[in-house]
């Protein structure tokens, strides 16, 4: 019986390969992002140099055998110091991808059911988003010391407004349908509620709202290390090394070209499962598909 269950239960493969079909462009974003990542987590054992290691003898050597991207102004093998890089945008866009959807989702879930609190912080959060992200974020990183996390934290508290309005819009609507008034009839408490009846049936836009906080979070981090206000000059990172190799570009482009090349193509690969998983998750475009 178990076996003729797990039978039904199981996908034909035309079934598995059509939706492969409809969905090509999640299944490229994810392609593209694992192979990024796998890139970057495997950095102590594919880099071949120590990436902060100063050689002034190999300063702004071209691609060869020995440095498969060359070196930069201090000697330093870019290619150990762009897989080291990669680490830490995808500790930035995993993390102000996460802290912004879950600060998010709490104000705005208050702002839509907890009636009083819901003008106190939409205001708040009219009052930041009037701020320009990259300018709010290099006013914060002027006033705390710069590490990562700092960078990080920087980065969230512009985009927290983005996921509040978009949870308070849905909760509002939300807590008019019956299902919700029939909870409130018969006593159910406002903690249930929430978890139970409105969290489901907002997971799928709060998805795709954080794979564009992610893909926003890692240009972000790029822009304020290449302004000097990201993490620390040591730090090996995609905008540190564009940054330091910007006064040589016409001596040895590919000091910036292999980071920004990797830069565009994470964030190319985050938009792409963003906009996959828009078109998988809504079933009225999957419906027209």
């Amino acid at each position: 019986m178990s076996e003729i269950s797990a039978a039904a239960v199981e996908a034909p493969p035309s079934l598995r390969w059509r939706w492969l079909r409809k969905h090509p462009t999640l299944i490229l974003g994810l392609a593209l992002l694992i192979a990024i990542a796998v890139l970057s987590l495997a950095a102590p054992w594919i880099a071949t140099h120590n990436p902060t290691a100063i050689n002034p003898l190999q300063r702004l050597k071209p691609p060869t055998a020995e440095h498969y991207f060359g070196t930069d102004a201090l000697g330093r093998d870019v290619f150990s110091r762009a897989v080291w890089g990669g680490r830490v945008s995808l500790v930035v866009a995993i993390s102000v991808a996460l802290l912004a959807t879950v600060l998010g989702v709490a104000l705005g879930l208050m702002a839509g059911f907890v009636r009083w609190a819901d003008s106190l912080i939409m205001r708040v959060m009219d009052g930041l988003m009037a701020i320009p992200d990259i300018l709010l974020a290099i006013a914060l990183m002027a006033v705390i010391r710069a590490s990562l996390s700092t960078v990080i934290l920087a980065i969230t508290i512009p985009q927290v407004p983005r996921v509040v309005r978009l949870v308070r819009s849905l909760a509002l609507t939300l807590r008019e349908q019956l299902f919700v008034e029939a909870a409130h009839a018969i006593g159910t408490r406002l903690p249930v509620i929430l978890v139970r009846h409105i969290l489901p049936n907002i997971v799928t836009p709060l998805i795709v709202q954080a794979t564009f906080i992610a893909a926003t979070a890692v240009l972000t981090e790029a822009v304020l290390s290449f302004l000097g206000v990201g993490v620390p000059a040591q730090v090996p990172s995609w905008g540190n090394m564009m940054a330091d190799g910007r006064n040589f570009v016409a001596v040895a482009f590919t000091v910036i070209l292999f980071p920004g090349v990797l830069l565009a193509l994470t964030v190319l690969a985050i938009n792409m499962i963003g906009d996959g998983l828009r078109d998988a998750l809504d079933p009225r475009l999957a419906n027209q598909l």
